[in-house]
C-alpha cells in the first residue's frame, strides 16, 4: 500500500503532546466525584492505607496520594526498545513525561489507564519519524483496580511498553528536479540575447554537483530528521551559490509501508541568479572608500556567492583598520528585477586612528623593563599603517619601527622595518641593527613574505671592538590547515624560510651563506577524549666554517615555544667568557597529550609533555637536552592559554611558563 508522507517533526510531536493533554482533560471530566470523601471506592483505599483514617501516608511509602481532592498515583515505566528508539520514547511518550511531573500534576488512576491504552498508537507514530512503519507495540500494566481498592498495598503500579520496531524503511529512489534560472539560465548581461554556451555548461555542471550532493541517497535509512536535514542542506548550498531566493517548490516522500521503502520526489525552484552590483559603504570616517573597494575581490556583474562575501569581509578585518565589518546583499523576493545588479552593502566600524599600549615587566634573565606600543593607522594622512615598539630595561633595550601600506586588491602589502637593540652582558655591550624592505600577503590559510634584509652587529668589550654584518634576500611561506587557528584540535601548520646572502666580519672571513628553517605543528584528537599535539623545528646555515656571521643570524633555542624548563634562548653555544654566540644548526621538538579535567568544563584541560632540542656549531656537535612537565590549558576566545611547569633535565630544576598558543 502506497501512501504519501510529508512529516514535520516538531508539528507531529506537538500534536502528540496536545493529544495527551486533551486525554487528561477528558479523564478529569469523567471523574464522578469531586472530593475524596464523596467517592466510596477511594474512601476504602484511604482507610486501607491509613489506619483509623486520620492521616495520609507520604508518596514514598504509598502508590497513591490525595492532592487537591484527587487521588494521584506514582508509577514505574519500563520501555523495552533498541537504543535510540528507547531514548525517543522516553523523551516524547506521554507516559514518560507525566511520570516526572510535580505532585500536583500527576495522573489519576483513570488518567494513567487512558494514557496506557493510547501509548501503542502514540509510540507507533513516534517510531514512524525514525523510519519504522511496521512497528509492533504492546503495553503491559499491573491491575489499577486492585490499587484503587487498596488490595495492592504500597506497591507502585508498573507500565511496560514493549517495542518490536521491525525492519527500517530505506530510500528506494530519488528524483530531484530543478526550476528557475538554475534550469533555464538567462543571458549574463543585458547586451546578450541568449546565455553563452560556456555559461550554460557551467550551470549544467552546477546542477550535476547539487544532485551528487543530495545527502539521502538510495539505500540509506529513511528518517524524518535525515529527510529534513538533507532538504535544508541542499537548499542552503544553492542559496550560497548565487540563488538566495531559492525554495522547495515540491517535496514528497512516498512510503510503501509493506515493502519498507520510500521514494523521494523534490522540485527545487532556484529563482533568479543574483549578480553583484555597486558597492555601498557606510561607517567610513577617516579612510577613503578606495581602501574598501580595492579589497572586494570581484567585479560588477559577477554571480553572487556567499563565499565571495565572506572573503571580502575577512580581507577588511585583516587590514586591522576596522573593528567590525559586515558584507552582504539584500535580496528582495517582491522585486526580483534587482537580481541583475544587486548592490553589495558594506558596513564597517573604523578602529581608532591612533592607539598606544604601555607595559611594565620583569624577566629573571634581563631584569625589570618598561615598554610602549604605538600604532597609527594613517600616519601623516597617508594610506599606510605604522607601528612603533619601544622597550627599556637595565640589560636589554630596543626600538622596532614598521611601516606598511594598506592591503592591495590581492591582499599584498608593501612594508619597511627598522630594528635596533642594545644588550649588556657583564662588561660586553652589543648593538644590533636590522633593516628590512619587502612585500607580504596574508590570508586565512596561507601567508607569503619576501624581503631584503641587512644586519649589522657591533660589540664593545674591554680591549677590543668587533663588528659583523650581512645582506640577504629571504622568502617565507606559511600554511594553515587546522579546524581553528585560535584553538586547533585537528590538522597541521607549516612554515618554511629560505634565504641567501653575503656576510662580512672584522674577526673572520667574508663570504656567501645560505639559511633554511622549517617549523611543523600537528594536532589530532585521540580516543577517550584525549588530544595529541606534536611539533618539530629544524634550522641550518650553509657556509664555510671560516665565514663570520652576525649573532642574530645564528640559532638559539629554549623557552615557552621550544624547550620548556629553560629560559628564552638559553640553549646554544657560548664563547669562552660565557657570551652567547649562537649555533649554525638547530633542532627542537615536543610531544603533548591533553585531556579535559572535568566533563562540565571541557575547555579546561590538563596536559603532560616532553620537549627536546639544542642549537650547536655543527651536527656532529649536536647533543639535544630534554625536559618534561605538566600543564593546564584553557581554550579561551583569544586562543589557548597555557600554564606549564617543566623540569629541565640538565639543570635538575623546575621552571614556570605562561603563554597564549595560536596556530602559525
Amino acid at each position: 500500500m502506497m501512501r504519501a508522507l510529508v512529516i514535520h517533526t516538531w508539528l507531529r510531536r506537538a500534536l502528540f503532546s496536545a493529544a495527551g493533554l486533551r486525554g487528561v482533560g477528558v479523564a478529569l471530566v469523567m471523574v464522578s466525584c469531586l472530593s475524596l470523601s464523596g467517592c466510596a471506592a477511594l474512601q476504602e483505599f484511604k482507610q486501607a492505607i491509613t489506619p483509623g483514617g486520620s492521616a495520609t501516608q507520604s508518596s514514598a511509602s504509598a502508590p497513591a496520594t490525595e492532592v487537591g481532592g484527587r487521588l494521584v498515583v506514582e508509577y514505574t515505566l519500563n520501555i523495552e526498545a533498541p537504543g535510540k528508539l528507547k531514548e525517543l520514547l522516553e523523551e516524547h511518550l506521554d507516559l514518560a513525561r507525566f511520570r516526572q511531573a510535580p505532585e500536583d500534576q500527576r495522573l489519576s488512576l483513570q488518567e494513567l489507564g487512558r494514557l496506557s491504552a493510547a501509548a501503542p498508537q502514540q509510540a507507533r507514530a513516534l517510531l514512524e519519524t525514525e523510519g519504522y512503519f511496521n512497528a509492533r507495540v504492546t503495553v503491559e500494566r499491573s491491575d489499577l483496580q486492585a490499587i484503587e481498592s487498596g488490595q495492592n498495598g504500597s506497591e507502585r503500579p508498573t507500565v511496560t511498553v514493549k517495542v518490536d520496531p521491525g525492519p527500517p524503511t530505506r530510500v528506494s529512489r530519488v528524483e530531484l528536479r530543478f526550476a528557475g534560472e538554475l534550469l533555464d539560465p538567462v543571458a549574463e548581461s543585458a547586451g546578450q540575447a541568449e546565455p553563452s554556451p560556456e555559461f550554460r555548461a557551467r550551470v549544467s555542471r552546477q546542477r550535476d554537483r547539487l544532485s551528487r550532493d543530495w545527502a539521502l541517497a538510495p539505500g540509506e535509512a529513511f528518517t524524518q530528521s535525515a529527510w529534513s536535514n538533507a532538504k535544508s542542506a541542499l537548499l542552503g548550498r544553492v542559496r550560497t551559490q548565487g540563488y538566495p531566493l531559492a525554495r522547495w517548490a515540491e517535496t514528497s516522500a512516498q512510503v510503501d509501508a509493506d515493502a519498507n521503502t520510500a521514494e523521494l520526489i523534490l522540485t527545487l525552484d532556484s529563482g533568479p541568479l543574483f549578480r553583484l552590483g555597486a558597492i555601498q559603504i557606510t561607517g567610513l570616517k577617516h579612510h577613503p572608500a578606495t581602501v574598501v573597494e580595492r579589497l572586494a575581490g570581484f567585479q560588477a556583474g559577477e554571480a553572487y556567492s556567499e563565499r565571495a562575501m565572506l572573503d571580502f569581509q575577512e580581507r577588511l578585518l585583516k587590514t586591522t583598520l576596522f573593528d567590525t565589518a559586515n558584507v552582504d546583499i539584500r535580496p528582495d523576493a517582491e522585486n526580483p528585477d534587482n537580481a541583475a545588479a544587486s548592490p553589495v552593502y558594506v558596513q564597517v566600524k573604523e578602529s581608532p586612528r591612533q592607539q598606544i599600549t604601555l607595559s611594565v615587566g620583569f624577566d629573571t634573565a634581563t631584569g625589570p623593563r618598561i615598554g610602549a606600543d604605538y600604532i597609527n593607522r594613517q600616519p601623516f594622512g597617508l594610506s599606510m599603517r605604522s607601528r612603533t615598539k619601544l622597550k627599556l630595561g637595565t640589560r636589554e633595550s630596543s626600538a622596532d619601527v614598521e611601516l606598511s601600506s594598506h592591503p592591495l586588491s590581492d591582499m599584498h602589502r608593501n612594508l619597511g622595518a627598522f630594528f635596533v637593540e642594545r644588550l649588556r652582558h657583564d662588561d660586553t655591550v652589543t648593538l644590533n641593527v636590522r633593516a628590512r624592505l619587502g612585500r607580504i600577503r596574508e590570508t586565512e590559510r596561507e601567508d607569503r613574505t619576501y624581503y631584503l634584509e641587512t644586519l649589522r652587529a657591533f660589540e664593545e668589550k674591554p680591549g677590543s671592538d668587533t663588528h659583523a654584518g650581512a645582506v640577504s634576500g629571504n622568502a617565507q611561506w606559511t600554511w594553515r590547515r587546522v579546524d581553528s587557528s585560535l584553538r586547533p584540535t585537528r590538522g597541521y601548520t607549516a612554515s618554511v624560510l629560505v634565504g641567501a646572502g653575503y656576510a662580512d666580519s672584522s674577526t673572520a672571513d667574508n663570504g656567501y651563506f645560505g639559511r633554511s628553517q622549517i617549523k611543523l605543528y600537528g594536532y589530532y584528537p585521540l580516543p577517550g577524549g584525549w588530544y595529541g599535539s606534536a611539533r618539530t623545528e629544524y634550522g641550518q646555515i650553509f657556509a664555510s666554517r671560516s665565514v663570520g656571521l652576525p649573532e642574530k643570524l645564528r640559532f638559539r633555542t629554549g623557552g615557552d615555544e621550544s624547550v620548556r624548563g629553560y629560559g628564552f634562548e638559553d640553549l646554544g653555544p657560548s664563547d669562552a667568557l660565557g657570551n652567547p654566540t649562537g649555533g649554525r644548526v638547530l633542532w627542537n621538538g615536543s610531544v603533548e597529550l591533553a585531556h579535559a579535567l572535568m566533563p562540565s568544563l571541557p575547555d579546561l584541560l590538563g596536559a603532560v609533555f616532553v620537549d627536546a632540542g639544542q642549537a650547536a656549531p655543527s651536527w656532529k656537535d649536536f647533543k639535544p637536552t630534554t625536559s618534561l612537565g605538566l600543564g593546564l590549558r584553557y581554550r579561551s576566545p583569544l586562543g589557548t592559554l597555557r600554564l606549564d611547569y617543566a623540569r629541565a633535565t640538565a639543570l635538575q630544576r623546575w621552571r614556570l611558563h605562561f603563554s597564549v598558543g595560536i596556530a602559525l
